[in-house]
């Protein structure tokens, strides 16, 4: 039986990596996508993927950074459907790796921007139609860089951190509602984010997204009686 029928479900950064696994993942098990990503053409490349299953899919392309868009997307999904079943924050930057004190003042703006306004964002547009599911689900993607100081990983770092701040307040706001708000971290796998921050990584070393998306399935269900924690992927 198809775990997630029905459901509605919004990820972004949805053509690529794990965005794109987690999308796969979820139309298998029948949740309707609408997926975000800045360019079209790969959306359809994702859309062709996905044409086998018996679901819904809306291709959004968007610039993470066009806040005011946002509320206009919660606007249409909650027209079409009146409700969101899961968020999926997976759309994130890496930006330049090196000293701290080093990174360009546009550089740092453009991670914090993509890697935790824009996830602050969702959550205020999106939190009403969320809260329309009778099982809303809120799920973040964070890194080890988070809570484990590692040099020169720069503005990524500290916008996963403050990620993981606001994602553990939010869930701790709704502790007496259905909604369940959680974290993944994936771990090191197969992504063009890992070959840029590591290229002298032999990436078929790496193990591929689409062998961790179990995860994403649970948290996503209403089998999920938790919130506010960090889950990792490769340990699930």
């Amino acid at each position: 039986m198809a775990e997630l029928k029905g459901k509605v479900v919004l990820i972004t950064g949805a053509t690529r990596g794990l965005g794109a696994a987690i999308a796969k993942r979820y139309a298998q098990e029948g949740a309707n996508l609408v997926v975000l990503a800045r360019d079209m053409a790969e959306l359809e490349v994702l859309d062709d993927s996905l044409a086998s299953y018996d679901i819904n899919v809306t291709l959004v392309p968007y610039d993470l950074k066009d806040y005011a868009r946002l509320e206009d997307l919660a606007r249409a999904i909650g027209d079409r459907y009146g409700r969101l079943d899961i968020l999926v924050g997976n759309a994130a930057i890496l930006g330049r790796l090196g000293p701290i004190q080093q990174l360009q003042s546009s550089a740092w703006q453009d991670v914090m921007d993509i890697n935790l306004t824009a996830n602050w964002h969702l959550l205020k547009f999106f939190d009403p139609l969320l809260r329309k599911s009778s099982a809303g689900r809120a799920i973040f993607i964070t890194s080890e860089v988070a809570h484990n100081i590692l040099p020169y990983w720069s503005a990524y770092s500290v916008s996963k951190a403050a990620l993981e701040n606001m994602v553990m307040l939010y869930a701790h706001e709704n502790l007496n509602s259905s909604l369940k708000v959680n974290l993944v971290d994936p771990g090191s796998i197969r992504t063009s984010m890992h070959a840029e921050a590591c290229p002298g990584i032999n990436p078929l070393s790496i193990p591929s997204p689409e062998d961790f998306t179990d995860v994403f399935v649970y948290l996503g269900s209403k089998k999920c009686k938790t919130t506010g924690k960090i889950f990792k992927a490769q340990e699930f």
